[in-house]
């Protein structure tokens, strides 16, 4: 039996490619929720049985129009929270730039561990593991999550290295559908905007 999984990456924050959030509750700027009505309005075409979301508020704030339309209750899921970045968060990205360890985590995604946090490897399992383990009764299933959660898991279906991710986009606001079957999995599209 096929299912369909969609990992949507939350709204836009005030600290977008500025600070490290990681695991901070910074909520969505004005334009992050309008990205959030914008997917909800998209996704009505789209037939949905569950949503499940970090534990974030972004991620709780871009699904809740969504939950809203559809009459769905968010099922908080642990297994999608951001990648714990450790001492990295809260840092800005300039600062980050003269930090060896920070310069290591980006060059050796796959073996790199954030000070204090954990490695690539450990996020994209347990993301990994949950999106597989959501059964047949609550697909097709909204994954609200994080950037380099789904780029992670994107790369670790094709059995590439983490660096990869850096060649796939996932824009906020964005949609990338997978298709899992008793054959494997199958990834239908990659960061669609609503």
């Amino acid at each position: 039996m096929t299912r369909t999984i969609l990992l949507a990456r939350h709204g836009v924050h005030a600290e977008v490619g500025h600070i490290l959030s990681g695991r901070s509750e910074i909520a969505l700027s004005p334009d992050g929720h309008a990205q959030a009505e914008r997917l909800a309005a998209w996704l009505d075409r789209t037939p949905l049985a569950s949503i499940h979301v970090s534990p974030r508020a972004r991620t709780r704030q871009t699904a809740e129009p969504v939950a809203r339309r559809r009459g769905l209750t968010p099922v908080i899921a642990p297994a999608l929270d951001e990648i714990d970045f450790g001492t990295f968060t809260g840092q800005s990205f300039a600062a980050l730039g003269d930090d060896p360890a920070w310069t290591r985590w980006n060059a050796e995604r796959d073996t790199a561990r954030c000070p204090d946090g954990e490695t690539m490897s450990q996020a994209v399992e347990r993301a990994w593991r949950h999106i597989h383990t959501i059964p047949a009764s609550d697909a097709p299933a909204l994954c609200v999550t994080h950037c380099d959660v789904i780029r992670g898991v994107i790369a670790w279906h094709f059995g590439l290295p983490f660096t990869a991710i850096y060649g796939v986009d996932c824009d906020p606001g964005s949609v990338t559908t997978l298709e899992l079957s008793d054959t494997g999995t199958r990834l239908v599209a990659l960061n669609e905007r609503p």
